[in-house]
């Protein structure tokens, strides 16, 4: 009889460790499906990523595609935004003839002369071309409502002859090819000169005075 119940005894304590050991192998065995979990969330983050990169690409086109005025420039001024006229600032006693020419923006927005203007003067003889001066020549930005004004240079006429008599003024704004035609404010006639060249000059813009 004892050893019957020695038998039974080892019988069920194999029994038990062969049911620990079925229970540590389902143990085991339960995580793995979760070790598919790190590939699906690779594959969502490399997707991710790719719709970030898209994005990022997409942000960087947009600001690319911006900003057609980062440098800045101020538009040359149009003739039809430019009131024209002209003076005489002649001091007496000179024996050269100056003639001031305002350029005044009317155009309701900044703009920019640069250089000198086209100069021409009519007369009875034909037209008659201003040479440039050769002063330095920079760029200024008209204000809306502002004007800026350039020299126009001639020799007085003393030599008690007719010369040649000066009918009108005609001004190109630099950068343009619609002229102004206006009266000529200064001396009637130019004294008649040898030669080929003219004694009419034309300063830069701003030669005659700025406004503010």
């Amino acid at each position: 009889m004892r050893v019957t119940k020695l038998t039974i005894a080892a019988l069920a304590v194999v029994a038990g460790l062969s049911l620990t050991a079925c229970q540590n192998e389902d143990v085991a065995a339960g995580p793995e499906p979760a070790a598919s979990a790190p590939t699906a969330n690779g594959d969502d983050t490399e997707q991710g990523h790719d719709q970030g990169e898209d994005q990022k690409q997409d942000q960087e086109g947009t600001t690319a595609g911006t900003g057609s005025n980062e440098d800045g420039e101020v538009a040359d001024c149009r003739t039809d935004e430019l009131e024209v006229t002209a003076s005489d600032v002649t001091i007496e006693g000179d024996t050269v003839g100056t003639v001031a020419v305002e350029f005044a923006n009317g155009g309701g927005r900044d703009c920019t002369l640069t250089g000198y203007a086209g100069v021409d003067l009519k007369t009875n003889a034909g037209q008659l071309s201003a040479e440039r001066t050769g002063e330095e020549a920079p760029s200024v930005v008209l204000k809306d409502g502002k004007s800026v004004w350039f020299a126009v240079t001639y020799p007085v006429n003393d030599s008690g002859g007719s010369g040649v008599r000066v009918t009108g003024l005609v001004v190109t704004p630099p950068n343009e090819t619609k002229s102004v035609t206006l009266d000529w404010p200064g001396g009637s006639s130019l004294p008649v000169t040898d030669g080929s060249g003219t004694p009419v000059k034309v300063g830069p813009i701003g030669s005659a005075g700025q406004g503010d």
